[in-house]
């Protein structure tokens, strides 16, 4: 079963441009992002998949520095970019994790995957297994794991424009075709916001990081939420930023 996570990245953010490749303790955010998900050690390879458009040029230098793989293809359609990503790298098993979660979480991801891996050893369908179906972790922590097979079905029949911009609606918006799964915190904490989308999100981010970030080290969400409790203004820096809808 070999397992690659794909983070798709691109400098055209329209809320936040060039986000990705912005300095966070001396690394980019996209190479704080490989780096978490290098800490799972279920993870076979990582891919950056970008766009062809030359402003991405960066990330792919980016990608390369970090020691992750790169695949370039379509700028509006993702699904496709993430389907000829997985195609071209023998996948499995697909884990799906965007460029803008800084505080992204290893243990979660490994938990997730546990379950994924160990449960259909044991004989139980799960075509997609998300931590965001019912919200209970904070939004940047997101993870969704499916298989090649799924990922195919999906480029194949999906033909709405936010299907194929977001890769994953189709799956997850027809539970009569897929076998969906959600991992629940044990803590509802959903009412955190990690994401960075906004130059509001990039002030919690970076004061975060500014506590929190040790040279070779993983911070911890429990040590996030530790801070957030001890300095509740921290909440207030990004607390009016509204998601974006599909």
């Amino acid at each position: 079963m070999r397992i690659v996570a794909i983070i798709q990245a691109r400098m055209g953010s329209t809320r936040l441009p060039g986000k990705v490749m912005k300095q966070l303790c001396g690394k980019t955010v996209l190479a704080h992002v490989i780096c978490r998900i290098q800490a799972c050690p279920l993870v076979d390879e990582i891919i950056v998949a970008t766009t062809t458009c030359l402003a991405d040029d960066v990330i792919v230098v980016e990608a390369e520095k970090c020691g992750a793989k790169w695949f370039r293809g379509s700028e509006e359609d993702v699904l496709e970019r993430y389907y000829l990503a997985a195609k071209a790298h023998n996948t499995a098993v697909v884990v799906r994790v965007t460029s803008d979660c800084p505080l992204f979480d290893p243990e979660v991801l490994s938990q997730m995957l546990e379950y994924f891996k160990t449960e259909t050893v044991e004989g139980l369908q799960i075509d997609y297994l998300s931590n965001c179906l019912n919200r209970s972790y904070p939004r940047g922590l997101d993870a969704e794991i499916f298989t090649f097979e799924v990922l195919e079905k999906a480029f194949v029949e999906a033909q709405k424009p936010y299907e194929r911009e977001h890769v994953t609606p189709y799956i997850y918006e027809h539970p009569e075709i897929f076998a969906l799964h959600n991992q629940t915190n044990d803590d509802d904490i959903s009412n955190y916001r990690w994401t960075l989308d906004t130059a509001d999100d990039w002030k919690l981010i970076e004061a975060v990081y500014a506590y929190l970030y040790r040279e070779e080290e993983i911070f911890t969400t429990d040590e996030v939420i530790a801070l957030l409790g001890a300095k509740p203004e921290l909440v207030k820096l990004n607390v009016n930023v509204k998601q974006k809808e599909l």
